[in-house]
């Protein structure tokens, strides 16, 4: 690793070209001896949505990733942050394939023109009954519901306006079976075919501005629906995000931009 890179911090805001949309997510390359309690003191720090900790191998990197509160297994854009950070560094050639091994997958990433794509686990959808109090609490009555991996819920709205205007009581939410929520609708009125928003407070993060992961349940979700696999997705929090997303089989494609917003040294051991 680049000497110049150690206790280097970079904050980098994905699925986004502009500064200050997207989501944004911190970025450290670390070595083994860096140890979990750091990495989960550093990201309470960050108070981001997730911080990534990438371990340099020498044919892939191990990656990490701390919510303010806890570690999880899989973050879509914190992965995005990171591989933007890898090119960007020189870690790796901008025509070279990248994998990153996450605990919760394998992922492949690779650079399609300006966009960095993504491969990740394609996530089930079971239909279940909307959850007791759903309405009350959402603003909201569902068409449908699924549970899905890593105990998200996944909500679709009769329309868009649902989500844009739902306004959650946070510290409710929490108590509720439908705490990791994602809310979709199918677009009418914005440039895409869908539109999301994801909440996940027992994780420390209320609202999630862009939540790449989500769409390894949403990509077949909507694949199904409207009857294609190439899918433009918009989410709907206050920074919005855009993802590109493709359905091949058991994996999503996941294409989005990332641009640096700043970078800085640790100063403490």
């Amino acid at each position: 690793m680049n000497s110049t890179n150690r206790n280097t911090i970079w904050q980098v805001d994905a699925f986004t070209q502009e500064p200050f949309k997207g989501n944004p997510a911190g970025v450290m390359i670390v070595y083994h001896d860096f140890s979990e309690g750091k990495m989960q003191q550093i990201a309470a720090e960050m108070n981001l949505s997730e911080t990534a900790f990438l371990i340099p191998e020498a044919d892939h990197f191990v990656i990490r990733y701390f919510t303010p509160t806890n570690e999880v297994d899989l973050c879509g854009h914190a992965s995005l942050a990171s591989a933007h950070i890898i090119f960007e560094t020189g870690l790796r050639n901008q025509h070279e394939t990248v994998l990153l091994k996450a605990k919760g997958a394998d992922l492949e990433i690779s650079k399609n023109g300006d966009f960095i794509k993504m491969v990740f686990p394609r996530y089930n959808l079971n239909p279940i009954e909307t959850p007791n109090g759903f309405s009350n609490l959402l603003g909201f009555e569902p068409v449908e519901v699924y549970s899905s991996n890593y105990d998200w819920v996944v909500a679709v709205a009769a329309n868009e306006t649902d989500i844009l205007n739902t306004s959650p009581d946070f510290g409710k939410l929490k108590s509720t079976p439908f705490a990791n929520l994602m809310i979709t609708a199918q677009s009418r009125s914005y440039p895409a075919d869908f539109v999301v928003r994801c909440f996940a407070p027992n994780d420390g993060i209320n609202e999630d501005p862009v939540t790449g992961s989500a769409h390894c349940a949403l990509t077949p979700l909507w694949a199904n629906k409207l009857g294609k696999t190439e899918l433009d997705s918009m989410q709907l929090s206050a920074r919005t995000g855009k993802l590109k997303v493709r359905l091949a089989n058991n994996k999503v494609e996941i294409m989005g931009k990332a641009i640096t917003v700043f970078e800085a040294k640790l100063k403490v051991e």
